[in-house]
């Protein structure tokens, strides 16, 4: 497997989990420190320390090191990789639609054509 696709994997099993989901919409906003990450949970530091580690190892964050501080900051260049993969996917399938589309109106089109010439027959 690529390391693409390998990290591409890696980002979407981090973000099949709501609360890392919402620590990644927190740090689009801001950077901030575990600390502040933690404030609106009921969780222990330890357990968001656990979430920023997987979304660190699918490369969505990074910690900083700022005089006392780490802040966590978040890698939009990950998001680039995620949307290049769904954009593929929507392309495809519109294609698909766009030949079902094609398909459907010629059968309408033969179907109009029908009733005319039954018309016109009669």
């Amino acid at each position: 497997m690529s390391d693409g696709m390998e990290q591409l994997n890696l980002v979407f099993a981090a973000l099949a989990d709501p609360t890392r989901r919402d620590l990644v919409a927190r740090l689009a906003c801001a950077d901030a420190t575990v600390g502040e990450l933690a404030e609106p949970y009921d969780m222990s530091l330890q357990a968001v320390s656990k979430h920023l580690k997987v979304l660190e190892d699918a490369g969505l964050v990074t910690r900083g090191k700022d005089a006392q501080r780490r802040p966590v900051h978040l890698e939009a260049e990950v998001f680039d990789l995620m949307t290049k993969w769904i954009e593929r996917y929507r392309q495809r399938a519109e294609e698909r639609y766009q030949r079902l589309d094609a398909v459907l109106d010629e059968l309408t089109n033969e179907q109009n054509q029908q009733r005319t010439d039954r018309k016109d027959a009669s």
